[in-house]
């Protein structure tokens, strides 16, 4: 087997030695995440393994099951980014089409994984340099640089030189195979004027007498001197305010036929000046337009993406969000996974819907109990006291779990690495255990939650970060960090029964939200215990019969509704709603007008989950 991302040479001397130690020493980044590897049970804190935050900085790709649809190209884009030589690990992954085939594969358990890096590190030491190493580019990344001009924005060509219709000096930019500009470019006077609201006026009082008529027109354009006008208004070329004639940042009549010309700002130079290129124009101009950040300064904006792998927020969430400067002046984002969208048109057997459901990598467990919940009331089926009380357990097993997920990748986003560690480690060791484990578990956790409620520079960090206000809609703990009571659990007979009360905290900010999860993971550890046992949720035989069915769950994000309509035995209609689909539409309030990395924890203190939003 040739390594698919082998460095050319051949393998001898000093390049043996290297293949060898890098083969002891393996750096890895792990797609979807590291969160949904735990949540599958993987422990990745194995001997001489070290997970990173970049492609940059990894030797081994390690892909921890089925590649979503929509996140293949960027999967392409993650594996071109890293340095060679490097491999890739496939536990369960199937196809993984655009990338090239995995240097091994294995199963998608602890122990495909230990065999799995065994089997790679002897495929490293062997095949890290190839005489005929083949190369590899994701298709994302094939880009094209063409020239344009930062006024003129249709002026495009193919090599380097200067506006003909201004003189400015056109400047680079990449552009895709599918014809979208890369990152890095010039932002144009026209895509300005999107962001700022202005446009420039074809009804403006302008016209573009030569000569000796410059010298009677009142105002003038600093790019665009020919434009003359004898009342104020907008340039048409290009949207600029005109100033007046002769004034510092316009043209006098000496700017004309070379005859001196006038270098105030924001106008063209006819005589060089050291340092400064022929048609500079000030950032003042260009900026002067635009809206005002918070802090009063006026910048120009930027598109910055962030994900779909990007560390401490959920795996799969496409985020874009517009910089004015270091503050958020807008956001895009969107689920690039979309599991949400359930099948529609053909009839499904109720234990391949019951698995849809649960493929919903975040809480497998509750989307199971919920789909299993709606077919059974749909076919008239009850459960007895025992089998409820083991389903809501298990349910409260994996809202532990989950809590302790998403502290895990607060600790990463925020740089707690204490906290990330720890409750990774927790989340792995809840998973899977029984009513008795977790009571034995409840001394460390209640450990760790303590230590993270006392934290002084974590209140410090989170407090008045994304508050929530009570007129946005909100489910789960982002509701009842606010003091809201939406709780699904709240009209469960058994949990009742089990001694459940809701538990709210007030502020509504990331704080409140993490003291929250806090709580409900020391009341789900009580609730466990009360229960005595737990169970995953099995499907009962539903038979031939036709009926619809509707069934709530209290998921750890919030709450899940589920309707479904079964024809003969076949599920052949169904409606879902996910708190994540919900809590997407509150990212833009969170935001905007807060600085980047307020912004950033705001967003992860939600725990979105794009297993579980529409795509």
């Amino acid at each position: 087997m040739m390594l698919a991302g082998a460095r050319q040479g051949a393998i001898s001397g000093i390049r043996r030695v290297i293949a060898t130690a890098m083969s002891r020493d393996l750096s890895a980044f792990v797609l979807p995440g590291p969160a949904v590897a735990r949540s599958r049970g993987l422990d990745l804190a194995g001997p001489h393994l070290r997970v990173v935050g970049t492609p940059r900085h990894a030797g081994v790709l390690i892909i921890v099951g089925p590649i979503p649809e929509g996140l293949r190209d960027a999967a392409a884009v993650v594996f071109a980014q890293m340095p060679r030589p490097r491999a890739i690990l496939a536990l369960g992954a199937g196809d993984i089409a655009p990338l090239p085939a995995a240097d091994v594969s294995a199963p998608l358990t602890q122990e495909g994984l230990q065999s799995g890096l065994a089997e790679l590190r002897r495929v490293v030491a062997a095949g890290a340099f190839q005489p005929d190493a083949a190369d590899f580019t994701a298709a994302a990344l094939e880009v094209r640089i063409e020239y344009t001009c930062p006024m003129h924005p249709e002026i495009i060509r193919d090599e380097p030189g200067d506006c003909p219709k201004c003189g400015m000096t056109l400047v680079p930019r990449e552009t895709s195979a599918a014809g979208h500009r890369g990152h890095g470019q010039a932002q144009t006077m026209s895509e300005m004027a999107d962001h700022s609201g202005h446009e420039p006026k074809s009804g403006d009082s302008c016209h573009t007498d030569h000569g000796d008529t410059a010298k009677d027109a009142a105002y003038t354009c600093p790019m665009h001197p020919e434009v003359v006008s004898d009342e104020p208004g907008k340039c048409p070329k290009c949207g600029m305010t005109l100033v007046k004639a002769g004034s510092e940042g316009g043209h006098g009549h000496k700017g004309h036929g070379g005859h001196g010309g006038h270098s105030g700002h924001g106008g063209h130079s006819s005589e060089p000046v050291d340092g400064i290129e022929p048609h500079f124009m000030s950032m003042v101009e260009l900026t002067k337009d635009q809206p005002r950040s918070s802090d009063g300064l006026q910048m120009e904006w930027i598109e910055a993406p962030f994900g779909p792998f990007f560390p401490g927020l959920p795996a799969g969430l496409h985020l874009s969000l517009t910089l004015d400067g270091d503050t958020v002046a807008g956001s895009d984002a969107r689920s690039l996974v979309g599991m949400a969208d359930l099948p529609g048109g053909t009839a499904m057997a109720p234990g391949q819907f019951v698995d849809h459901l649960a493929a919903m990598q975040s809480s497998p467990i509750a989307y199971r109990a919920l789909a299993c919940a709606a077919i059974e009331d749909a076919a008239g089926i009850a459960f007895g006291a025992d089998d409820r009380r083991a389903r809501a357990a298990a349910i409260e097993r994996e809202r532990i779990a989950s809590h302790l997920s998403w502290l895990a990748e607060f600790g990463v986003q925020t740089g707690f690495l204490w906290l990330a560690g720890r409750a990774g480690a927790l989340q792995l060791a809840v998973q899977g255990a029984g009513a008795a484990e977790i009571a034995a578990l409840a001394g460390p956790i209640g450990r760790l939650i303590r230590r993270v409620q006392a934290a002084p520079l974590m209140r410090m960090r989170l407090r008045g970060i994304g508050r929530v206000g009570k007129d946005r809609v909100a489910w789960g703990p982002v509701d009842r960090a606010r003091g809201g009571g939406s709780d699904a659990r709240s009209d469960d007979a058994t949990l009742k029964e089990l001694g459940f009360g809701i538990r709210v905290r007030n502020g509504g900010d990331a704080l409140a939200r993490m003291m929250l999860r806090c709580d409900e993971i020391d009341q789900s550890i009580g609730l466990i215990a009360t229960a005595g046992t737990l169970a995953a949720p099995m499907l009962a035989d539903v038979g031939v019969v036709s009926g619809e069915g509707a069934a709530s769950i209290e998921t750890p994000r919030g709450a899940a509704r589920l309707t479904v309509t079964l024809t003969d035995g076949k599920v052949t209609g169904a409606e879902l709603k996910t708190p994540s689909t919900a809590h997407l539409a509150l990212i833009d309030d969170l935001t905007r007008q807060r600085e980047l990395g307020d912004a950033l924890v705001a967003i992860g203190s939600l725990d979105l989950s794009p297993w579980e939003m529409r795509g």
